[in-house]
């Protein structure tokens, strides 16, 4: 058997065609013999190549289960895995970890936690297309939240916490959007740089306002209430994290949960939903303000921070922060229609949030 801890999980194990290497396939073994099952099949699932991480699916004596190799050092990874098991501990709709023969949720090898949970089936997306399916997404979140709070990091595990980090990413976006500029001045003549550059204006006024806004709000106020109170925000949720099963919508991949003001969530989940409408659809953030606040009721306060955030041009950096690393192939005939369809969302954009500012239903 090979040596745990002279043996490392390769961060590229995967080719195209989904091979995996002798040496991985002996740590899967030897993870699986700590657990009290007869694996019967086992089907890689999905994996994270760059970064040596992986799913399996497995059908077992117990039941359907999967086999997760967490791809961030482990201290990281046991934070998640503590949050899972208290979510799961206080009724959330998360899956349930399988312990170990001696008791405990993850088996530590080739210098990763490996965690093996139940199999929550049936399990189907949300609907895209109306806004039924998105105030179900969103009612969950409010959900999954609520039940957050009060969480203890276990002993040994990293304490990742953007609670008062905020201004801190404000700024980097502002810096970031500096850097934009300087590149497609220096390659002026590509297909959209002449475009970008009579617009990039309004977008760094846009993030300089947002700062300005977010310093002067409550949220030094709100976050000065710390980890505990707050709990944790699920970082990447929307509609392939947060599914529909039994009692209601079901989050699974919690690798990158931290504390945080849980309504970052929220704004992410709006923003890119309007991004895939291509407009902002006052109906729509409505109902998902709506049923959000039911699942987990938003303080005035809190919502005028959630405004705050929602103002803020993280689509325009979400979609140009490539530009960064091949300036020359990124600023083509391509980028430059998105730049336009983001100057045109931005209108509407505008024009919801106006009419947010003054909207009280759905709040206390």
């Amino acid at each position: 058997m090979p040596d745990k801890k002279n043996l490392v999980v390769p961060n590229e194990w995967l080719d195209k065609d989904g091979y995996v290497p002798s040496e991985v396939k002996t740590m899967t073994n030897h993870v699986l013999s700590n657990y009290e099952m007869t694996v019967f099949t086992m089907k890689l699932i999905t994996t994270k190549p760059d970064k040596g991480g992986a799913i399996w699916r497995l059908e077992t004596s117990k039941g359907t289960r999967s086999l997760k190799l967490l791809h961030r050092p482990p201290a990281r990874s046991l934070f998640s895995i503590g949050a899972q098991d208290y979510l799961a501990r206080r009724g959330a709709r998360v899956p349930l970890l399988v312990p170990t023969k001696n008791g405990k949720l993850y088996v530590e090898f080739g210098n990763k936690l490996w965690i093996v949970n139940c199999w929550i089936k049936p399990l189907v997306q949300a609907s895209k297309i109306n806004l039924e399916g998105a105030e179900k997404l969103c009612y969950g979140l409010g959900e999954f939240h609520k039940l957050s709070r009060g969480y203890q990091p276990p002993n040994g595990a990293e304490k990742p916490s953007r609670l008062t980090r905020w201004p801190e990413y404000y700024k980097k976006i502002i810096n970031k959007i500096d850097w934009f500029r300087i590149l497609t001045q220096t390659y002026k003549d590509a297909p959209a740089s002449s475009y970008f550059l009579s617009v990039v204006g309004q977008f760094e006024k846009q993030a300089k306002e947002g700062l300005a806004r977010l310093q002067q709000s409550a949220y030094p106020k709100l976050a000065a209430r710390g980890e505990k109170y707050w709990g944790l925000a699920h970082q990447d949720y929307g509609w392939s994290n947060g599914q529909l099963g039994q009692g209601g919508v079901w989050i699974i991949d919690l690798d990158g949960v931290a504390f945080d003001l849980p309504i970052r969530d929220l704004r992410k989940l709006i923003t890119s939903t309007m991004d895939d409408l291509g407009e902002w659809k006052l109906k729509w953030i409505k109902g998902m303000i709506s049923a959000y606040h039911q699942g987990n009721p938003i303080e005035p306060d809190l919502y005028q921070v959630l405004l705050i955030d929602l103002a803020f041009p993280n689509e325009f950096y979400k979609h140009l922060k490539e530009m960064l690393y091949n300036p020359t192939d990124f600023l083509n005939a391509n980028t430059g229609r998105l730049i336009k369809r983001l100057v045109k969302m931005e209108e509407s954009k505008h024009s919801a949030l106006e009419e947010l500012s003054n909207w009280k239903g759905g709040r206390s």
